[in-house]
């Protein structure tokens, strides 16, 4: 962990933060998403993370892909806000944050999507069908629900 919630840690230890975050649900040619297998509590989860100090939230969701999938981001577009207690998390590390997260969808990116920084295990894209709920991270689950729901339909 690096940058502004890194530093927030050495204060406040595992205590609660508000972390800002930015996500992206990157979609393939077939509308399946890509999913990656974390590291941390072996749950599936799509690519995001903390916003820093003064950077645009677009930008942490572009930058987010690329260091967790090796994707880039051509364009996103806005899909959903991720915020209340449905977005509470303790990480298997004790760290406790609530999470105002805004997630975007990418549907025109190049590259080649591989586990990068060690936070993702595996990297798959699925089809609606495929989707088990129950294997999906529990502070992201209602939004994986509310995509199926919303664009997969």
């Amino acid at each position: 962990m690096t940058g502004y919630i890194a530093e927030m840690r050495k204060l406040v230890g595992h205590r609660t933060l508000i972390q800002c975050a930015a996500s992206v649900i990157c979609v393939d040619a077939q509308g399946r998403i890509l999913l990656g297998k974390r590291s941390d509590n072996k749950m599936w989860g799509y690519a995001g993370g903390s916003v820093e100090i003064d950077e645009h939230a677009e930008d942490c969701a572009k930058r987010e892909l690329l260091e967790e999938m090796g994707l880039t981001a051509e364009k996103i577009e806005f899909f959903y806000v991720n915020s209340g207690p449905e977005a509470h998390y303790i990480y298997p590390n004790g760290d406790e944050v609530s999470n105002f997260e805004i997630i975007y969808t990418c549907k025109k990116w190049h590259g080649d999507p591989r586990p990068q920084d060690g936070e993702m295990e595996e990297l798959r894209f699925f089809s609606k069908e495929e989707i088990d709920l129950s294997q999906i991270s529990p502070s992201i689950r209602h939004v994986v629900a509310a995509y199926i729901e919303k664009r997969m339909a």
